[in-house]
């Protein structure tokens, strides 16, 4: 990863991650120190992940275990610090959980996000970066829908900015990171049993170097509004991974390891989009870097209220109503 065109931007800046302890967010932060970020803040709720990169890194990195849905303690937190530039990676991504209970999908996906673009611009940062996801394109999960929500709000944030430039960026799978299918299917075959939902499902794959690269070389060409995709290429089945893994441990799949079928989850889909159908993917200076223009819709700051409403409420039933509406018009 060739990161040359991007350390003017980070060196010598003040760079917050939130959600910097995950697998993505301190792999974010390791590219920050070797392109000689100032200082480096980590916002994470869960203190284990955050204390492993700082003990790495070391003295660049500033720890503050806080949430991004409080929105006092995060004002503090950016008073204090200023940063340059923001990466927003907090989330909740675990589509049956959310389908569970997606009134936290929405306080602290759509509220978090808010609440951290609102600060960043408060406090003059020069860049915003929302990390994002296919599952947001035609969203049918809670999760999804609740990206689309964010990529909608911080392109409503970029139209209006004087001085910040917000883009966000969308993630296929991410290899080997917290809770993908590599790791999974790994623990999984010294059972003897791997589980795939459904012989046809497909994914698109990217490496966790390919997310970070995305996340900074994007910023680079960022000029507010825009969400940027990293070319993937097809999408690859997910029974063709659980096969490879299996014979990569030494194993032959359906004699030594079983692989069973347990159907699509609510939330799932058989097959990802990385686009919708009226987004016009254009190439960028970087090769493998697609770009777009952010969208969103009619009186979103309404249908927000609403749904801010009927989450605070925990109103699972109406908190999906609204969401779906608001991300499939």
């Amino acid at each position: 990863m060739d990161l040359k065109d991007v350390q003017p931007y980070i060196e010598d800046k003040v760079c917050m991650v939130t959600g910097g302890g995950g697998s993505i967010g301190s792999e974010i932060v390791r590219s920050l120190s070797k392109l000689n970020a100032e200082k480096i803040v980590i916002v994470d709720i869960y203190e284990n992940g955050a204390y492993s990169v700082k003990c790495e890194v070391g003295d660049k990195v500033t720890v503050e275990i806080a949430s991004v849905r409080d929105y006092e303690k995060m004002d503090c937190i950016m008073n204090k610090y200023r940063p340059d530039i923001v990466f927003h990676a907090a989330a909740h991504k675990h589509v049956p959980f959310m389908e569970l209970s997606p009134e936290e999908a929405v306080k602290n996906n759509v509220k978090g996000t808010e609440m951290v673009a609102d600060l960043a611009e408060k406090y003059n940062a020069d860049n915003f970066v929302l990390i994002s996801t296919d599952k947001a394109v035609e969203p049918i999960s809670v999760m999804g829908a609740s990206k689309r929500c964010c990529e909608m709000y911080v392109y409503e944030k970029s139209l209006k900015s004087k001085h910040t430039k917000f883009s966000a960026v969308r993630f296929g799978n991410v290899l080997n990171s917290n809770g993908s299918v590599i790791p999974l299917f790994k623990k999984q075959i010294e059972n003897g049993v791997v589980t795939v939902t459904d012989k046809d499902v497909t994914r698109f794959f990217m490496t966790i170097p390919q997310a970070v690269e995305l996340v900074l070389m994007s910023m680079t060409i960022a000029n507010g509004g825009e969400i940027f995709v990293f070319d993937m290429g097809g999408a690859v089945r997910i029974l063709d991974v659980a096969e490879k893994v299996i014979k990569d441990g030494g194993k032959v799949p359906y004699k030594d390891v079983k692989i069973e079928f347990t159907g699509l989850r609510k939330g799932d889909k058989l097959h990802e989009k990385l686009f919708f159908d009226f987004e016009q993917p254009q190439k960028t200076r970087y090769k493998k870097i697609l770009r777009v223009n952010g969208s969103s819709i009619e009186n979103f700051a309404e249908m927000l209220d609403k749904l801010y409403e009927k989450a605070y409420k925990n109103d699972s039933d109406g908190v999906r109503e609204i969401i779906m509406k608001m991300t499939n018009s």
